[in-house]
């Protein structure tokens, strides 16, 4: 009874507490490849309640901000990320941003460049020399949700023209003991629907990923671990201590219930 006892203590710990290879990340070495590798990176296209940060300028101040919005951001709150909620132009339910003079815009599926074009093609309608105009179209920072066993889970946005997996999880707080770093969920919004992606973060082929680079308003959702459903603990004393607390309680009960 006690060899029985001993052996299965001893699985239990074994299969309860957190490896050290299911919290390495990049496992592996990188495949040396012959030829030129490019990873997917083709333009985005604007969504709904995208927020654009648009700037026009030319010689003639004056002219030119008749175009822009009343509420234009200046350059400190842009930095903060904040300012260009209420001075952006966001894209409405019809896909429109509106911009003053010019009107309603349908931007819904247009890349930054595409959208930069069309403006400066409606501009052209008022101005005599539009060749002269310089307009800038950004998408104001990438806002994405992380959610699940991370430090901070909620919603980021971050002013960088391209955010990875790595930058989105780092900014959350980390992945937790007890998650699952081998099943990290992309869930992505499309204009062709809901696409779901499934990402290993513990394997160096992350960074070769179609998915390594986020998009706005993707969802990442870090599953747990089935030890924190079973509540043992992350390490090999705390999972000890657990089961060891366990058995004492069941062979206590047998000791009274055989006393009663």
């Amino acid at each position: 009874m006690k060899k029985l006892f001993l052996y299965v203590l001893f699985l239990s710990c074994l299969s309860s507490c957190v490896t050290t290879k299911q919290m390495t990340y990049f496992q592996g070495e990188p495949i040396g490849k012959s030829e030129i590798y490019k990873l997917n990176n083709e333009p985005y296209r604007l969504q709904v309640n995208d927020i654009l940060y648009i700037d026009i300028k030319a010689d003639n101040s004056e002219i030119v901000s008749l175009f822009k919005s009343s509420g234009n951001v200046n350059s400190n709150s842009a930095n903060k990320g904040g300012g260009l909620y209420f001075s952006g132009y966001t894209v409405d339910r019809h896909g429109n941003i509106r911009i003053p003079y010019i009107g309603d815009l349908n931007v819904l599926g247009y890349t930054e460049n595409e959208v930069r074009k069309k403006i400066e093609g409606e501009l052209s309608k008022f101005l005599k020399n539009p060749e002269l105009v310089f307009v800038t179209v950004k998408l104001a920072g990438i806002s994405f949700i992380v959610t699940g066993e991370v430090g901070s889970p909620g919603t980021i946005n971050l002013l960088q023209n391209q955010v990875s997996i790595i930058d989105a999880i780092a900014n959350a707080g980390e992945i937790s003991q007890l998650g699952n770093r081998e099943n990290v969920t992309l869930i992505r919004k499309t204009l062709d629907g809901v696409k779901k992606y499934q990402l290993n973060l513990t394997k160096i082929e992350i960074f070769d990923s179609a998915n390594f680079y986020i998009q706005p308003n993707d969802i990442i959702y870090v599953a747990p671990l089935r030890q924190k459903s079973w509540g043992t603990g992350t390490t090999g004393l705390q999972t000890f201590s657990t089961v060891v607390t366990v058995l004492s309680f069941l062979v206590s009960s047998v000791l009274l219930v055989k006393n009663l």
